[in-house]
């Protein structure tokens, strides 16, 4: 009798009441921050500028680089160095538009307009 390969069925998304879709969102902890990329410097080395009003160089780290890739003007979670965090630190995660939405809506990105005027 030949080998039956099982079929794939691929993840359903959960919807809430009104439709919209269900969406788990890495929220920033302790001493992380949220930032937006302004400019690639090259060597994995980002220039962010964080909603704490500070603008770092950011890397990232080794066991990210082949898998998160960022653009300028991306919403990124930054953790600042222990020594000398004012002014470097490493980028942790990038935000998807739908995560971008929930952060939205939770109050994280009310800082938004204020950091696109500079």
């Amino acid at each position: 009798m030949p080998y039956k390969k099982p079929q794939h069925k691929p993840n359903k998304p959960s919807f809430d009441s009104q439709g919209e879709e269900i969406v788990r969102v890495r929220m920033p902890r302790e001493k992380e921050v949220l930032g937006i990329l302004e400019q690639r410097l090259g060597a994995s080395r980002n220039r962010v500028r964080c909603f704490d009003g500070r603008s770092r160089i950011c890397r990232i780290p080794g066991k990210l680089k082949r898998r998160l890739w960022v653009r300028e003007n991306d919403i990124v979670l930054v953790e600042p160095w222990e020594f000398g965090g004012d002014d470097k630190g490493d980028i942790i995660f990038k935000y998807k538009p739908i995560q971008i939405n929930v952060l939205k809506k939770k109050g994280f990105l009310d800082n938004l307009e204020d950091m696109k005027e500079f």
